[in-house]
């Protein structure tokens, strides 16, 4: 069992992301893909000088850590989806499922109270969704998995139908479930009729990188916690920040259509 779940610099540490809001666009450029060799990442940019409207569309960040790791990745997605013009990311926390007593005999740090918990009723207001969370198992952890449990009547109203999302995970070692933990997720969004969005090998040369330990996948961002105390690199970092990027790209095109 992984046991990954958030940043850990100093458990409470918590780096701040502003926000940067900006006007929706309404045309429909298609997306460009330039991958720069030398650091890994991957920059996507649109065609036209877009006009704009009073609205911007949203995608949620919504995770659960316990640890810091998740929260790290969750707080650099922001970042990469703050930098599309007229999307902005919001970040959101699901409900804790066990008892003070517990956490404190695990050890876990106190949550950040600017985080706000989300309920399950406020997916529909979203353009697009990325949740977040460590892996028990080799599948989502206890917490994600009842709020999901709780999204009964948005899939009877159909309110998540054709939302795009993906996924983030931790892991407590590099077999552990980076790719199965967002793999067996998958099947929540099919049972919404929401549309999965990998963000495959769009990385780039970041995506090949054999000489230092990198979580993530073509599933999605990832990060390895250790024992807990491991902190995430800057590449698996950079990689939550493309991932931010890249669904709030897909969001406006299909925003657009």
């Amino acid at each position: 069992m992984g046991k990954g779940g958030g940043c850990v610099p100093s458990k409470n540490k918590r780096p701040a992301v502003a926000e940067d809001p900006q006007n929706t666009s309404r045309d429909a450029p298609p997306i460009q893909i330039e991958d720069d060799i030398d650091d890994g990442n991957v920059v996507m940019t649109t065609n036209a000088t877009d006009s704009t409207t009073s609205s911007q569309l949203k995608v949620f960040i919504v995770f659960y850590s316990m640890y810091g790791h998740v929260e790290c990745l969750a707080k650099r997605m922001k970042k990469g989806i703050d930098g599309v013009e007229g999307v902005r990311g919001e970040l959101y926390r699901v409900a804790e499922t066990l008892s003070s007593d517990v956490l404190e005999n695990m050890k876990a740090p106190v949550k950040d109270p600017e985080i706000p918990e989300i309920t399950a009723s406020e997916l529909a207001e979203a353009d697009g969704l990325l949740f977040g969370f460590p892996t028990r198992f080799g599948c989502m952890a206890a917490q994600m998995k009842s709020f999901f449990d709780s999204t009964g009547q948005l899939w009877e109203e159909q309110k998540l139908a054709g939302k795009p999302a993906g996924f983030f995970v931790s892991t407590g070692t590099q077999g552990g479930g980076q790719e199965t933990t967002a793999w067996t997720a998958i099947t929540q969004l099919a049972h919404h009729g929401m549309l999965f969005v990998p963000i495959g090998y769009t990385f780039g040369a970041g995506m090949f990188k054999m000489d230092s330990i990198r979580g993530g996948s073509p599933y999605g961002a990832g990060v390895y916690a250790g024992d807990g105390s491991r902190e995430p690199t800057e590449l698996e970092l950079a990689l939550a920040e493309h991932q931010g990027k890249y669904m709030a790209t897909v969001v406006k095109r299909l925003a657009q259509a």
